[in-house]
């Protein structure tokens, strides 16, 4: 039997929304757990939380994160970075005074910015994009899911954007569009997999506050669940997406994420150049921590 220190934290929540929930595993070392335990723990946590992180210390302001679903380990989960390193920072004495940690995980060793103190966020420099060329037709991509050819804004193009997840984005003319949207899951699990994507993500300028800029839903079935409520990575291939059409013309990039018309999550989104000069994403928000004490695994 071993016991780990266990938060369950949601992502992204505001005081009108529930967030997206994140487990966290807080270890001394890598050793004191197995990849099979690791993922035994996401499985036995499936529906209670959508993904779980896994942290410990390697160095004075460095982190190792590992992250799983219920189906299997993912390379880089945005909303579990922003709910682990947020409570992690807000509850340190030591860290909520320091600027900037570093993580390592499967996608690099990446940046985070605290700006607790200013604007109640976190901000995380996301992975390095990877375009894909081949996307599937627009009539298979409507059929998959469940919508008429003619939501999709043809105006703009479909692309596949790696920011951490392999994400097919996939613009949609306007709000009632989106949030009207209702696939199967099994049937987009399907899609996913035959085109070798591990999330889709929807976005439409029409918003529900006029104070947004764009309004987005995102579909994980390949994770074991159909929706993802607000999402790190799925935004980060957004932002490079905007970077790369031009359609990023402000600082600050605002997102309402759900299905939900008013009680939307909210994901903002800013732009800087790396150490190489490289134009990176950043996703920032805020947490809250829901559940705190002790996870038993027998």
């Amino acid at each position: 039997m071993k016991k780990f220190k266990f938060k369950k934290i949601d992502a992204f929540a505001t005081k009108n929304s529930t967030g997206n929930p994140a487990g966290c595993i807080n270890l001394e070392s890598k050793n004191n757990i197995s990849f099979s335990e690791m993922q035994r723990i996401a499985k036995e946590l499936k529906g209670f939380v959508n993904e779980v992180g896994y942290i410990y210390k390697i160095g004075r302001e460095e982190y190792n994160l590992k992250y799983y679903s219920s189906e299997r380990e993912v390379d880089f989960c945005g909303h579990a970075t922003i709910a682990i390193m947020y409570d992690l920072i807000k509850n340190d004495n030591k860290l909520i005074n320091t600027n900037l940690l570093t993580i390592k995980t499967n996608k690099g060793r990446l940046t985070v910015e605290n700006r607790i103190n200013e604007e109640d966020a976190v901000f995380i420099m996301s992975p390095l994009p990877e375009n894909k060329e081949k996307i599937s037709s627009i009539n298979k991509i409507a059929a998959a899911l469940k919508i008429d050819e003619s939501e999709i804004n043809n105006k703009l193009p479909i692309k596949i954007i790696n920011a951490g997840l392999t994400t097919l984005i996939i613009p949609i003319k306007s709000l009632d569009n989106i949030l009207n949207i209702a696939p199967n899951l099994a049937e987009l699990k399907s899609f996913c997999q035959n085109v070798d994507i591990d999330i889709i993500e929807l976005f439409t300028s029409e918003v529900s506050n006029k104070n947004s800029d764009f309004r987005v839903r995102v579909f994980a079935p390949t994770f074991g669940y159909l929706e993802d409520p607000a999402t790190g990575s799925g935004n980060s291939a957004f932002g490079y997406y905007l970077l790369q059409e031009k359609m990023w013309n402000k600082e600050t990039i605002v997102i309402e994420q759900n299905a939900q018309h008013d009680k939307y999550n909210v994901i903002k989104l800013q732009n800087k150049k790396d150490s190489n000069g490289t134009d990176r994403v950043l996703f920032g928000g805020a947490a809250i921590k829901r559940i705190d004490g002790e996870y038993t695994l027998h």
